[in-house]
């Protein structure tokens, strides 16, 4: 039977973006790594998980969760290292 690591390890995201996607989305573990698969196939879908993970963001500094905030930064640096196609304004 496949599990959710089987799932997750068959994504083109890692587990930390699966979980940025699952938090935005408000969404459990499954489905965020469905929707992730999806967007990365997607004309622009990388920008839009770029920016899911920026909202996350944006979302725990105002609620001064700094820690969360911390993590869900390295989440992107990873994320845009990995998939340099989310830049903004790329083609």
């Amino acid at each position: 039977m496949i599990t959710l690591d089987d799932i997750e390890d068959m994504n083109s995201l890692g587990r930390d973006q699966i979980a940025a996607i699952a938090e935005h989305e408000r969404i459990g573990d499954f489905d965020a790594s469905m929707l992730a698969e999806y967007l990365m196939h997607m004309p622009k879908g990388p920008q839009k998980v770029q920016q899911m993970i920026c909202d996350d963001m944006r979302e725990a500094m105002r609620k001064a969760d700094l820690d969360h905030a911390r993590a869900l930064f390295l989440t992107l640096q990873r994320f845009m290292v990995d998939h340099p196609e989310a830049v903004r304004g790329s083609a």
